[in-house]
């Protein structure tokens, strides 16, 4: 195995698949509006999701999904309509007291999963990394299955961060207006990540 480009691997997917998307700030609500506990049939089914995209990135099977423009087109506006209503729910969640007690049809395992398999974010991050770094010289299948098992660790350790970040907002004393404004913030988050789909 080459150890540098290991390094370097590591290193950029910790950076791309870290970086602020809807999956982080889907974490981030959830966190914030279920606990750690509660949280983590979310993060689950997410982490099964994303791992899924990543193992169809791995196969080759996206980049022969991209070379069917119709059937990419549906993958996207699909993917984009269930952001745009995770965006809206967040947005929209309770602030004060019900924020802490409610358990929103967002936060469901199988929510997690379908933002995870469905996250263009994701596909794109998972496309960059496999394509950029050859940690396995000679062995094609045995490069992708290890980079495919390093993509998986890399998310669930920076998305169990993110999530814990969720429960360290809900720990704080915020105003109404102040929740308000912070879920409006995530919803935002998660819309953009919708309209970047369509560039």
């Amino acid at each position: 195995m080459d150890t540098i480009a290991l390094g370097i691997f590591l290193a950029a997917g910790i950076g791309l698949l870290g970086s602020p998307g809807p999956a982080i700030a889907a974490l981030i609500a959830v966190g914030r509006a279920q606990g750690f506990i509660g949280g983590l049939p979310y993060f689950l089914g997410l982490q099964l999701g994303l791992a899924t995209a990543a193992g169809v990135t791995a196969a080759g099977l996206f980049s022969l999904l991209a070379a069917l423009p119709s059937a990419l087109h549906v993958m996207t506006i699909a993917a984009t309509a269930y952001l745009i209503y995770l965006a809206y729910k967040i947005a929209s969640s309770p602030v004060g007291e019900p924020a802490r007690t409610g358990n929103g049809a967002h936060s469901s395992p199988a929510s997690g999963f379908l933002l995870g398999v469905t996250n263009p974010k994701a596909y794109l991050a998972f496309a960059s990394l496999l394509a950029s770094y050859t940690l396995f010289k000679g062995n094609a299948q045995q490069d992708a299955f290890i980079k495919w098992l390093l993509l998986v660790v890399v998310m669930i350790a920076v998305d169990i961060v993110w999530l814990y970040v969720g429960v360290l907002l809900r720990r704080l004393s915020l105003s109404p207006r102040s929740e308000r404004v912070l879920n409006v913030t995530l919803g935002l988050t998660v819309l953009i990540a919708a309209g970047l789909a369509f560039v």
